[in-house]
């Protein structure tokens, strides 16, 4: 395989950040020596999760075996998946904001016809859902686990508990309407045809999309991180890669 120097567009305080934690880790475990430090191990790590480059063309770059490639990478993303915020961090977070903005987004993977639980008939492809919590200006404040494609984001929502939590907390949210029924504080747009609503009930959807649109951003966010237009590994690391890909949007958002 040839080998070319290449650019990841990431900030290097977000290298720093999960070079960081690597090294703690190496020192929790007590370990001696490795192939490549922390740094070089965070930079793979990197790679492939903002580039979604494979396995076997980090192994060629980084001058290390696949395998070996595999287990960093896997390291990296259990740890910043432990750092990721639950779904009790974003209601409380929520609970200070104005509202906040629900909404879910198919993550496509790389599944064939046969596997129907995948397959989202809304997209027209196989995937994964994912449900976003944001603020008022679209910055992320929680991902959910991953569920197969097939499930609709309002049982999403309810299986996650998004809707009792929001409830509980007294949390105003705002939804489209593919969340009808969901009660509690979600709050969506006034369904028909918009010839048969009434002249208020259509200044409230367009005020309501033009709130909604801001949660467009949150998605731009998740899927610059290449490897998620495009899953090709086992369905339950999704939900790890998922939550990795949060917490180091979050940690670049701080810095």
């Amino acid at each position: 395989m040839l080998v070319y120097p290449s650019g990841v567009d990431v900030s290097s305080s977000t290298l720093r950040f999960l070079a960081e934690r690597l090294r703690r880790r190496r020192r929790a475990i007590s370990c001696r020596w490795r192939r490549l430090d922390a740094g070089r191990q965070a930079l793979l790590a990197l790679a492939h999760l903002r580039m979604g480059h494979t396995y076997a063309q980090l192994a060629a770059g980084f001058g290390v075996g696949t395998t070996t490639a595999y287990r960093y990478v896997t390291e990296a993303v259990d740890i910043l998946a432990d750092l990721a915020p639950t779904l009790a961090d974003a209601v409380r977070a929520a609970s200070t904001k104005a509202f906040v903005l629900l909404d879910g987004t198919l993550l496509p993977i790389d599944r064939i016809a046969a596997d129907q639980p995948y397959y989202s008939g809304k997209h027209k492809k196989h995937g994964m859902n994912v449900q976003v919590l944001t603020d008022p200006f679209g910055q992320l404040l929680w991902a959910s686990p991953a569920l197969p494609g097939a499930v609709h984001d309002i049982r999403a929502a309810r299986e996650h508990g998004i809707i009792d939590a929001l409830a509980q907390a007294d949390a105003p949210c705002r939804a489209d309407k593919g969340y009808r029924g969901a009660g509690g504080t979600v709050r969506i747009p006034y369904r028909g045809r918009w010839h048969s609503l009434s002249a208020g009930q259509q200044a409230v959807n367009r005020s309501h999309a033009k709130i909604r649109a801001r949660v467009e951003q949150a998605m731009a966010s998740l899927k610059n991180w290449r490897l998620l237009r495009k899953l090709r590994c086992s369905t339950t690391r999704i939900t790890a890669l998922v939550k990795a890909v949060l917490t180091l949007h979050l940690a670049s958002s701080d810095r």
